[in-house]
């Protein structure tokens, strides 16, 4: 999996794969568990995904650091990228976190829709005909 450089980059290849609303269910599925109240709508545009995804980040630093860190935590952001950011600047660190944090929620996404693909596919080529079998000789 060749992950994306930037937002358009990746808005592109979610739309192109088309699991823009698995990405958004995704998202909020893990601020869930993080206990952060916000629930993005599945026919958010894209740019206002990435305006308020950044307003949020944004405020978790400035305000609620430890919830920001167990979001990056539950959504499994690598840390060492985190920290080879500039941490000078919180409005382009937020804003970079915020790539990051959709950049493995696009991951998530793609993985278990490919393996989940794999899944059925398994059971269409390999499972069903045995269960066929099995019921024939009951």
């Amino acid at each position: 999996m060749q992950l994306p450089i930037d937002f358009e980059g990746l808005i592109d290849e979610v739309n192109n794969a088309n699991l823009y609303k698995k990405l958004i269910q995704q998202l909020n599925k893990d601020f869930l568990l993080a206990n952060i109240d916000l629930d993005f709508h599945v026919d958010i545009l894209p740019s206002s995904l990435k305006l308020i995804l950044h307003e949020t980040v944004y405020q978790l630093i400035q305000e609620k650091f430890s919830e920001y860190l167990n979001l990056l935590y539950i959504i499994d952001v690598p840390e060492k990228q985190v920290k080879d950011m500039d941490g000078d600047d919180v409005l382009k660190l937020s804003e970079d976190v915020s790539f990051l944090i959709l950049k493995r929620e696009w991951q998530k996404v793609w993985f278990k829709h490919k393996y989940s693909q794999k899944r059925k596919e398994a059971f269409k080529y390999k499972l069903r005909p045995c269960l066929a079998i099995l019921f024939q000789s009951a």
